[in-house]
């Protein structure tokens, strides 16, 4: 869903979780019961790091930050647990995981009713960027549009490839007209 969404932050984090999961599940698979084991050890605490770069990009979305931050809290626990084998840091790591459950289901419950109403029905803690996708007009986010990554390049090689205004002239723009929906006057 991150990657349909355009969102960086939730794409990177699904594909860590995923990627560790699957490393936890192959290690499950191929050892015996109980055991610890010190590679699965390391890739947990290497994905608990680069869980911290979606949650520190998450900063505007408070609830999903602590989603994502906890995620690296249980997985650096359960990590320090393969590779020294004791029961403290596998209880501590479970204690998390239930933190972790109750966390994750507020904010699965809260991004879903949001999504059904079309309105905020419990707070997830929006703040700057986020808050003002809520709270601002449309006008003011999708005059940004056109300088965000990916989208600026392709933009003009459409322009130039396509006269908009069907005049031949495209102008020093490379064809790429912009309405100021400020004013409304388009601009070249």
């Amino acid at each position: 869903m991150g990657f349909l969404a355009r969102d960086p932050v939730a794409a990177t984090g699904m594909g860590i979780l995923a990627g560790a999961w699957g490393a936890a599940c192959l290690a499950t698979l191929t050892s015996p019961p109980g055991a610890a084991s010190d590679g699965l050890g390391v890739i947990l605490l290497a994905s608990a790091a680069c869980l911290l770069v979606p949650a520190v990009a998450a900063r505007t979305k408070l609830v999903p930050a602590l989603v994502i931050t906890t995620s690296a809290a249980r997985f650096a626990l359960t990590g320090i647990a393969e590779i020294d084998g004791g029961q403290t840091w596998m209880q501590a790591a479970g204690w998390v995981g239930i933190a972790l459950a109750v966390i994750s289901g507020y904010a699965a419950l809260a991004l879903g009713l949001e999504g059904s109403e079309s309105r905020t029905v419990l707070p997830l803690g929006r703040v700057g960027a986020s808050r003002e996708a809520l709270d601002g007009h449309l006008a003011d986010q999708v005059d940004r549009v056109a300088t965000e990554p990916g989208v600026r390049q392709q933009t003009l090689r459409e322009g130039r490839d396509a006269d908009p205004t069907g005049s031949g002239d495209r102008g020093d723009d490379g064809g790429v007209a912009h309405h100021d929906r400020h004013r409304g006057e388009d601009t070249q």
